[in-house]
């Protein structure tokens, strides 16, 4: 018997980081949707926020919406969303904008740690309720 899809939100603008994370979610089992701005990534939660059991956005992305402002968004739709924020330039951001139950990968990571801080706290959150 299978169990429900994982499906893990990517918010990402570019496009190379875009399928390393792709890439190394899928070889660790997890199916992902990709969203290339903050605006496309709400939009998708809004739609179906039952659907993502996790979020990996990047820090900075195009457009008026931040990895902060999807993570927050994304919490206020599902509050166990585990998140994984990725950045080159953000780190010391983040323990004033992280949200708990979250993880930072400091870019260049290699395409196995997104697998690992995905699991980690997909281990640590409850399941949804059906």
């Amino acid at each position: 018997m299978q169990g429900p899809v994982l499906v893990i939100l990517v918010v990402e603008d570019d496009f190379l980081i875009q399928d390393l994370v792709q890439g190394a979610l899928s070889e660790g089992g997890f199916e992902s949707e990709v969203a290339s701005s903050g605006e496309e990534a709400v939009t998708l939660l809004q739609g179906d926020e039952n659907n993502y059991r996790a979020l990996v956005t990047d820090i900075h992305l195009q457009g008026a919406l931040t990895g902060w402002d999807v993570a927050k968004r994304a919490r206020e739709l599902n509050p166990d969303m585990p998140v994984i924020y990725m950045t080159g330039a953000g780190a010391d951001q983040w323990p004033s904008h992280g949200v708990p139950n979250s993880m930072l990968l400091q870019k260049p990571f290699a395409p196995a740690q997104v697998v690992t801080a995905v699991s980690q706290l997909l281990n640590q959150t409850p399941p949804p309720h059906e």
